[in-house]
């Protein structure tokens, strides 16, 4: 019996050492009433159970009244707590530098400052010794008082200059001009962020079967051996598509690629005359560039095209309409992991716009960066170019050289 009792008690031991708060106090008080006569030091020496939580126990299932717990207060006080002249300081060195959710969706902020940088700016305050806690407990300090490290996001309002409505509203004027001319055709065309060559990862998904194996990707992402930059020709009338890929993008990788485009479609437009081509502001293609605008004049000859070169705002590319294939783009090889050019070129053919599959081709050749002319040599290309007069980096015209002037 006396083996049977201690099992019996170390059985009650262990379920009141699973209960908490309110709950424990009621069990406790039940076990007290009813196998110690009600007296809190008799559970005490029993079951090793203090006889102040005891006796509250007891209290309250008399009383009815049922005590709050805080366990929050309990443990060690927080630096911030402890310390309120401190975390004034923090937030005057912290706040400069944080910026709003902006999504708007916390009232969380976020910094650029790491712990390091604080605790420096804290020393320079005069905090020393057991006043400055150290960086790692800075850290918790910082993310406890609603300050995060976190990627900044595209979402700061766009930024205008004095022409940027005016530019829209000649894109809007250029597109009602030539939407229903037999002689033209409109294609935009605009340049994706570099392609990492190997076992990336890139956060992307991959559909298997039960059995399957999923891919691996690496577990770091070591410098790419090559980067692909894929340049895209979008015939805005039929939504087709062309997907050009190149290891540099330069002036003359646009012009190539589009030449190259060119040959690929004009024998199914051999009614069109004058080619208009949207663009965004960008650093190889911009109204400004001078080797662009020479190769341009040179496509414009050997084609026989009028070419018009409306350019969208600075800082409003995504208006661009070839910046909405991206996305499918992205959707389509997200999941692969894309370890070779082949591999690149297949799952960019797999893509879909408009219901149609791209013409994707490798664009080969050296693309040397950084050739300019000079002003002089710029001069006779110059006097070829026909721009706006109200915007003429973002307006150009060039009209191809009839025969007489060639023989010339």
């Amino acid at each position: 019996m006396e083996s049977s009792s201690q099992q019996y008690e170390a059985l009650i031991r262990s379920a009141a050492r699973r209960l908490t708060g309110y709950q424990r106090r009621s069990f406790l008080a039940e076990v007290t009433a009813t196998l110690c006569d009600g007296n809190s030091r008799r559970a005490e020496r029993r079951f090793g159970w203090g006889r102040e939580t005891v006796a509250t126990g007891l209290h309250e299932t008399r009383q009815g009244i049922r005590c709050l717990e805080n366990f929050a207060a309990r443990g060690r006080q927080r630096w911030e707590e402890k310390h309120p002249r401190l975390a004034a300081d923090i937030r005057a060195i912290v706040e400069p530098h944080t910026q709003a959710d902006p999504e708007l969706k916390s009232e969380r902020r976020y910094t650029n400052l790491s712990s390091k940088e604080v605790h420096k700016a804290l020393k320079k305050r005069g905090y020393t010794g057991k006043d400055l806690p150290s960086e790692r407990t800075l850290r918790d300090v910082l993310n406890r008082m609603n300050y995060r490290l976190k990627r900044v996001l595209k979402a700061k309002p766009l930024r205008k200059t004095k022409d940027t409505d005016a530019i829209f509203a000649n894109v809007a004027a250029v597109r009602e001009e030539v939407e229903d001319h037999p002689e033209a055709l409109e294609i935009s065309v605009d340049t994706k962020a570099k392609v990492h060559e190997g076992d990336y990862s890139r956060g992307g998904q991959s559909r298997t079967d039960s059995d399957g194996q999923t891919p691996k990707g690496w577990d770091h992402d070591p410098p790419p051996k090559r980067k692909w930059t894929p340049l895209g020709i979008l015939v805005l009338a039929t939504g087709a598509l062309t997907l050009f890929f190149g290891e540099r993008e330069t002036s003359d990788f646009w012009v190539d690629a589009l030449m190259r485009w060119w040959q690929l479609v004009r024998g199914q437009c051999q009614h069109v005359r004058r080619l208009v081509i949207y663009l965004d502001n960008g650093p190889k293609n911009a109204g400004t560039r001078t080797q662009f605008l020479k190769r341009m004049i040179a496509f414009a000859d050997w084609s026989g095209l009028e070419i018009r070169l409306v350019y969208y705002p600075p800082y409003h590319s995504k208006y661009n309409p070839i910046e909405r294939c991206w996305g499918s783009l992205e959707k389509k090889w997200g999941g692969t992991l894309l370890n070779g050019l082949k591999v690149i070129l297949e799952q960019a053919r797999r893509m879909t716009w408009k219901g149609l599959h791209p013409v994707v081709k490798r664009l080969h050749g050296d693309y040397p960066d950084g050739v300019r002319l000079t002003k002089k040599e710029m001069k006779p290309y110059e006097a070829r170019l026909e721009r706006s007069t109200t915007l003429p980096k973002y307006d150009i015209t060039i009209k191809p050289r009839t025969a007489e002037e060639r023989a010339n």
